[in-house]
């Protein structure tokens, strides 16, 4: 009998896999800055680790690789 694999496709299970990917994606930026003494504070923290979108994580562990400090992390403010 075969096992029914349809939830591996479905929309929940892609979801759950992007969440795994960002979090490990904002551990990775985390673990940048701390190696490399970067101060992080808690609300810093919060917002790399409440960040859910994929591509903004990825520009930031880009940034992460020789900011200075994590306002450069985050780029210039917008508005």
């Amino acid at each position: 009998m075969a096992a029914d694999l349809s939830f591996f496709q479905s929309e929940t299970a892609q979801s759950l896999r992007a969440e795994g990917r960002a979090e490990g994606r904002a551990e990775d930026i985390l673990l940048l800055l701390e190696r490399r003494g970067v101060a992080v504070s808690g609300g810093d923290r919060e917002r790399i680790v409440g960040c859910a979108d994929l591509d903004v994580l990825g520009v930031w562990f880009s940034r992460a690789i020789t900011a200075g400090s994590v306002a450069e992390v985050f780029g210039p403010a917008e508005g």
